[in-house]
């Protein structure tokens, strides 16, 4: 039995859910999302909660409960409340600009990196912090993760950019004694 899949999504005020079969439709203050899930779940809304069950009690019905439920729960909250990932860059140099839809970024190399922003994603530079955010919780870790890729932390001086809540294990380095 799913603990996640047995709790019921609650529906905030603001926002909006409409199911038809498989697919799923959320709209709110933030966006809308929608998505098409696999019939080996019934969804149904009542009473501003959406309930997810299996199917039949195949292992795959069973499976993809908690992962649908948790799905849906994430849509409700992205455009409601949304998500935010917060990127910190260190470095001599390193700067980051939004314009627009393209975030810009000098990371050390003999070019900049332009790295034109998706649909529904909005970043803002405080410092040396970015903030990536909107209401698709896959697509602001999946860009947050493609801005992290550009120049990784380095273990030996601790440049690169790195998730604020991420620690950096620190190695020495040569120690250059003689002997």
């Amino acid at each position: 039995m799913s603990r996640v899949g047995k709790v019921p999504v609650s529906v905030p005020e603001k926002v909006e859910v409409k199911v038809n079969g498989a697919h799923v439709a959320v709209k709110g203050p933030n966006g809308q999302l929608e998505y098409t899930f696999t019939d080996k779940v019934s969804i149904e809304l009542k009473d501003k909660q959406v309930l997810v069950n299996p199917v039949d009690e195949s292992k795959e019905s069973r499976s993809l409960w908690g992962t649908t439920r948790s799905l849906i729960g994430n849509m409700v909250t992205g455009v409601s409340i949304g998500f935010t990932k917060s990127l910190e860059f260190n470095g001599v140099g390193y700067k980051a600009v939004v314009s627009g839809t393209k975030l810009t970024l000098n990371l050390g190399y003999s070019h900049p990196i332009e790295y034109p922003l998706p649909a529904g994603v909005t970043a803002k530079v405080t410092k040396n912090v970015i903030d990536i955010s909107g209401c698709d919780k896959e697509l602001v870790g999946f860009v947050a993760a493609k801005v992290r890729s550009f120049r990784p932390p380095e273990p030996y001086k601790g440049k690169g950019v790195k998730y604020v809540d991420e620690t950096i294990i620190r190695k020495a380095g040569k120690s250059g004694g003689k002997k």
